[in-house]
């Protein structure tokens, strides 16, 4: 089939329309190329699930996550899906997100500049693809 499918675009307009106030703040410093000119987009599809954000040129995506995602298997799962497909994956806690939102865009922007190392501690996750310290052209 060439072009969208049409349920994964219904899924993904849902999902903006349905979106929380921590995405809409964090969404308001990505969008419109604001941070170091990465386009973002905005529940992008990747295989079965959908990325809160995501740069497709730098193959980064970037997580909000409630008390509901504490230690989620479901979550690592999906992260390695994510991985093994050739996308890094960075994830905050919306109250991190609301709370410290200059922090978190300093972050990602050391994650798109390609300056932040992997690492797994209570409020952040980051997890890179193999890809992710290799020089692009």
């Amino acid at each position: 089939m060439r072009g969208p499918d049409e349920r994964t675009t219904r899924r993904a307009r849902l999902l903006r329309k349905a979106d929380n106030d921590v995405e809409r703040a964090l969404w308001s410093a990505l969008n419109n190329r604001q941070l170091n000119d990465a386009k973002f987009t905005r529940q992008l599809a990747i295989g079965p699930y959908f990325a809160d954000f995501a740069c497709r040129k730098e193959r980064l995506v970037i997580e909000l996550d409630g008390s509901q995602h504490v230690e989620s298997v479901y979550d690592r799962k999906r992260d390695q899906f994510m991985v093994d497909e050739g996308w890094s994956v960075l994830r905050f806690w919306n109250v991190d997100a609301l709370l410290e939102c200059d922090a978190v865009v300093d972050t990602i922007l050391a994650a798109l500049e390609r300056r932040l190392d992997p690492v797994e501690a209570p409020d952040l996750r980051f997890t890179a693809a193999a890809s992710y310290r290799e020089i692009i052209n």
